[in-house]
């Protein structure tokens, strides 16, 4: 990735032609590049890009690399719209990188998207991203449950927020625990679903009578974090399982 990027070369470069050299000039950036790899910086931030649904996002500390897990999520938001048959208003919250917002507005045509965040670094990523849709972003902290938001109701709430227990950082990789923002990754071990009480209560006030919500969850509390939708009144909540067979999604209505 890193030569096909910096070299212009493709992948199978080395193999097919194998006496290929890199130019001299190229030598002391690729040097660098590697030697933050060795260290277990992620390649993403290594480039600066993430691919994600086809698309190229940028991509810092500031923010979570897109998985390709959360492609699942978006292709669930974005079939739900299509089958609409209308314009609809959607609303990502715990955005990041904004690479679901901008996916969703790209894929859905006439959709308007308004991405929120806690963080001003990953607000900076999200708006300048290189794709093209009708959205924004705006600043504001998804536990305090929409305290001050004034931006009407939404067909679609969708969020991929913290859910990973701190308990379980002992299972993770140097490359996730050392350089990815640990404020977009974890939740304390005796109230893991915090996140998800908050994006109920968002529900509740700014989801459309008939619309529906989609949320990314941590597999092993898949039951539980339905119930805290189905305690707030949402009667239908399904459990989707990603690529893997793990429970990781969630969509809600009423």
């Amino acid at each position: 990735m890193l030569c096909e990027e910096k070299l212009g070369v493709k992948s199978y470069t080395h193999v097919v032609e194998p006496r290929t050299e890199v130019p001299q000039e190229y030598l002391p950036e690729l040097e660098d590049d590697v030697r933050r790899l060795a260290e277990g910086e992620p390649v993403q931030y290594v480039l600066g890009f993430a691919e994600f649904y086809g698309l190229r996002f940028n991509v810092s500390p500031a923010v979570l690399v897109p998985r390709p897990e959360t492609e699942q999520l978006v292709k669930e938001v974005v079939c739900h719209c299509l089958d609409l048959g209308r314009e609809v208003r959607v609303l990502d919250l715990c955005t990041g990188s904004g690479c679901i917002a901008w996916t969703v507005a790209c894929e859905v045509p006439d959709a308007e998207v308004l991405g929120v965040d806690i963080s001003e670094d990953a607000l900076e990523v999200a708006k300048g991203q290189p794709a093209e849709g009708n959205v924004r972003f705006l600043k504001a902290d998804v536990l305090q449950c929409g305290e001050g938001f004034d931006e009407g109701r939404f067909d679609v709430i969708v969020s991929n927020p913290p859910y990973v227990m701190d308990g379980e950082k002992a299972f993770m990789r140097k490359n996730v625990l050392d350089y990815e923002p640990h404020l977009a990754l974890f939740v304390p071990d005796d109230d893991p679903l915090v996140f998800y009480r908050a994006l109920a209560g968002w529900m509740k006030r700014f989801l459309k009578t008939g619309g529906a919500g989609f949320v990314e969850i941590n597999e092993s509390l898949g039951r539980q974090t339905a119930r805290v939708f189905e305690d707030a009144g949402y009667k239908n909540t399904s459990i989707i399982k990603d690529f893997f067979g793990k429970d990781r999604f969630l969509k809600i209505s009423e």
